[in-house]
């Protein structure tokens, strides 16, 4: 059992994979369930008027926006501002094409990581093969018991 505090009201929880407690999720999305109403009515609102409106801080309505829970539709006020270029974005951190390249740096990176390690388990096999030892394969073994 893991025990662990709340990030947002420090009380502790049995932890079941999320950073807040079930008493502080559930005011999240009672939040979050405001501010999309407000904007599902309100289309062309500005952050300040849904902050105002639905008593939700423009903060959260901002994360809320980043963690793509809600999207900027239409001519809306809301400015959302990609993290890594500038570029106006309806929802996310990212814009679609910071997204791609960061994507495939990440997608290089592993297979460039893969392929050191795999490089070292040759080098390691070579070591010990000149050391003297030697190595069957499972098939060679199983043919030798028939």
């Amino acid at each position: 059992m893991d025990v662990r505090n709340c990030r947002r009201c420090g009380k502790i929880y049995i932890y079941d994979g999320s950073p807040i407690c079930p008493q502080c999720r559930k005011e999240e999305e009672e939040d979050f369930k405001k501010v999309k109403e407000y904007l599902y009515d309100h289309p062309g609102a500005t952050l300040p008027e849904v902050s105002n409106a639905t008593g939700v801080s423009p903060e959260k309505i901002l994360r809320f926006l980043k963690e793509e829970r809600l999207e900027i539709v239409g001519e809306s006020n809301i400015i959302l501002e990609c993290e890594r270029c500038g570029k106006a974005i309806k929802t996310g951190r990212l814009c679609d094409e910071c997204k791609r390249e960061v994507g495939a740096r990440f997608l290089s990176y592993l297979d460039d990581k893969k392929l050191q390690e795999t490089k070292k388990k040759n080098e390691e096999f070579a070591e010990r093969k000149e050391a003297g030892y030697r190595y069957l394969s499972k098939e060679l073994k199983e043919d030798e018991n028939k």
